[in-house]
């Protein structure tokens, strides 16, 4: 069933009491029910007591849906997932819940003879106290939000971007959420960072020429203070290997679960196939 606008605040403050775990579906309610996004289907397999939570926003604009649930349920997730009107396995589609909900999810799309493929594994890194960032020293630096003239350059230097879905998700990030970065003195970004649509901080990149210099630190200190004082959770996705990453953000006093992992897979994409 899709939520109504009451029951997404409902659903908001159950999933408030799973976090970590449901940290990333909690962040879509959290800008959802501040009319920070563009608007979401948010189902479940029941009311008021769910066990599986989804969240399907606009497919023509950025076909991105993320699944939780709890407690871990696999006859649940499995009849939740094989509604035609939860998921169209026929078209294409991106995504994102627990490493450990993948199982089952393959298991259905390769009953359905989906192709699929993994796209990343991430720690799930989260800033519980902001006060604990370190001081950081931004003097002498031009920082502002980021623009539409600077949906290119993103787009271009996004690990997955360049594609016909990128351009508007990432168009989204910088017009609705908040976004931090390092301009030149031609006042053109050197450095940046974006957030998503399920709140987590991200994109975060400096141009080669210009690394070394404690950009990153100023930009995630800024745009988590933000953050911070509008209400929202503070977390991000570090992509297992990226050490140096994981690093940087761990030194400014980001910690996760170690036992949790947070994963993204794409569907029905023309150039894959089904792995195992």
């Amino acid at each position: 069933m899709e939520l109504t606008e009451d029951q997404l605040k409902t659903a908001e403050c159950e999933l408030k009491r799973h976090l970590p775990r449901s940290q990333q579906v909690y962040g879509f309610l959290v800008l959802r029910n501040r009319g920070k996004a563009n608007p979401v289907k948010v189902c479940v397999d029941k009311w008021p007591n769910f066990s599986v939570i989804i969240c399907k926003p606009d497919f023509e604009k950025v076909p991105l849906m993320c699944i939780e649930e709890h407690p871990y349920n696999e006859a649940v997730l499995e009849e939740a997932i094989k509604t035609p009107s939860v998921i169209d396995w026929e078209q294409y589609f991106c995504l994102g819940t627990s490493l450990s909900h993948m199982a089952k999810v393959k298991a259905v799309a390769s009953e359905k003879n989906v192709p699929f493929s993994q796209l990343a594994v991430c720690h799930m890194m989260i800033l519980q106290d902001v006060t604990k960032l370190p001081s950081v020293d931004s003097s002498g630096l031009s920082l502002n939000s980021l623009d539409e003239s600077h949906l290119g350059l993103i787009n271009q230097t996004w690990k997955f971007g360049k594609n016909q879905w990128s351009t508007g998700m990432i168009r989204n990030m910088i017009v609705n959420f908040p976004s931090c970065c390092v301009l030149d003195a031609d006042g053109k970004p050197v450095s940046w960072i974006l957030t998503y649509a399920s709140c987590a901080v991200g994109m975060l990149h400096t141009l080669p020429e210009h690394r070394r210099k404690g950009y990153a630190k100023v930009l995630i200190s800024s745009v988590a203070k933000k953050l911070y004082a509008e209400g929202y959770p503070v977390f991000c996705f570090i992509e297992e290997g990226n050490l140096a990453s994981y690093q940087l953000f761990k030194s400014m006093g980001f910690t996760e679960d170690p036992s949790h992992r947070e994963t993204w897979w794409e569907f029905n994409h023309l150039n894959t196939s089904t792995v195992s």
